[in-house]
């Protein structure tokens, strides 16, 4: 059972990369406590990452609020895009060399008006996710303010 630090997982799935947070100090903070293991073997590892990103893509594709910022995105691409992020921010073994997030985003903002309520509506799908999955109600909590430390550059402000 997936039970801890779930925390950053999906706040950035639809966060893309990492500008305007630090990878280094991400992945820092996953490991400076060298007792305890890493957050990817805390989520259990690979399968946990595949499992909480494809059933979070398949929320946001299903909700009309936001499934147009994916029309012609190819998702297989996607996914596998961020299952490699992700390990990577949670101290899996893999290197992440991915676009940061303003860049990643900038397109959207421009051509498609990405805002608040869209971001919004990913939280809201982040924490749907994670309940499913068993995560804690305090860990969720941590994902929302995790979320809200990178609103700024992936709504391109």
């Amino acid at each position: 059972m997936i039970k801890t630090s779930l925390t950053l997982l999906l706040t950035l799935v639809f966060l893309s990369a990492s500008a305007g947070l630090n990878l280094s100090a991400v992945q820092a903070a996953n490991t400076d406590n060298a007792a305890a293991p890493t957050l990817y073997a805390q989520l259990g590892g690979e399968a946990a990452v595949d499992a909480a990103v494809d059933r979070f893509y398949a929320k946001v594709l299903a909700d009309a609020r936001v499934k147009d910022f994916f029309e012609g995105v190819d998702m297989v691409r996607q996914s596998a895009m961020q299952k490699e992020f992700l390990t990577f921010a949670f101290g899996g073994p893999v290197t992440y060399s991915g676009q940061d997030m303003r860049s990643a985003h900038a397109h959207l903002v421009e051509e498609k008006g990405l805002s608040d309520m869209h971001f919004d509506a990913i939280v809201e799908h982040l924490g749907a996710t994670l309940r499913e999955m068993g995560v804690e109600e305090n860990l969720i909590a941590q994902v929302a303010a995790v979320a809200e430390s990178v609103r700024e550059p992936v709504l391109n402000r």
